[in-house]
């Protein structure tokens, strides 16, 4: 059987049409990268960008170009605290969420 869309593809039309599953990208993209694998939650994050706000929306309600969040949120990117912070917010407060970080502590 034939693919008829590209997974790509498919995760932008799920985004777009799940709320659930859109939240979920968004906290996956954020919890991937505090657990130390920076590269695939950019990637994760990327593709969330380009199924929701986009990079020209983002960039205009960040004030960041959004050729260099492009480039920031790229395989070879390398966003600054304040960069990132900035997009997570403005994501997260269009999403209609507040995430948090919780920690528990050592050994239990």
């Amino acid at each position: 059987m034939a693919l008829t869309r590209s997974f790509k593809e498919s995760v932008q039309a799920r985004v777009l049409a799940d709320r659930a599953f859109r939240e979920a990208l968004l906290r996956e993209a954020i919890e991937t990268m505090l657990a130390g694998d920076v590269d695939t939650g950019k990637a994760i994050l990327r593709d969330y960008i380009k199924a929701t706000a986009g990079f020209e929306q983002l960039g205009e309600a960040t004030g960041t170009s959004p050729k260099s969040l492009i480039r920031m949120f790229g395989p070879k990117g390398n966003p600054q605290a304040r960069n990132l912070f900035a997009v997570i917010g403005h994501l997260q407060r269009q999403a209609g969420l507040r995430l948090r970080v919780a920690g528990t502590k050592a050994g239990r």
